[in-house]
């Protein structure tokens, strides 16, 4: 499974948070358990336990959470709405090859996967750019200076 997370906050009802707060911890105290209808117990993989200790902590971070599967198709008009560009330029970004897509009729679609990690590529190709904006603007001084330090003295 693919997860998407989103970067905005979303409104719980405080009864609901504090439900979620209660869940937590108890997960993080005991062994996680599912009980089936007959009333036979299986204890949680560590691994599906981790995830659900993770889901459930960026909902009680207000954080909205998406699960999806990694076969499942976007179309142009919800890729571009996740990578936050308009479905045009999305379009030139599959001309070029930077994502892979396929066909359907006359429709492009993409999987989440691909999706996806084209935004974390990006995502953090960005970073990076920052992150060396940032060290030469620190290495030439100038965050030592502020707005005001630029304008002339009266």
């Amino acid at each position: 499974m693919a997860r998407l997370s989103q970067t905005s906050s979303s409104e719980i009802p405080p009864t609901e948070q504090k439900e979620l707060a209660d869940i937590y911890s108890k997960l993080r105290e005991v062994e996680a358990k599912l009980i089936g209808p007959s009333g036979s117990a299986e204890i949680l993989p560590n691994n599906l336990y981790s995830f659900l200790l993770r889901l459930l902590a960026d909902l009680r971070a207000g954080q909205s959470v998406t699960l999806l599967q990694n076969q499942h198709e976007f179309t142009t008009i919800e890729a571009s709405r996740i990578l936050g560009m308009s479905r045009q330029f999305l379009v030139r970004v599959l001309e070029k090859r930077e994502i892979p897509f396929h066909t359907v009729g006359t429709h492009r679609r993409m999987y989440a996967r691909d999706v996806l990690a084209y935004k974390a590529k990006r995502d953090l190709s960005r970073r990076r750019t920052l992150d060396e904006l940032a060290r030469a603007e620190y290495a030439e001084g100038l965050y030592d200076h502020s707005a005001d330090d630029s304008s002339p003295s009266r």
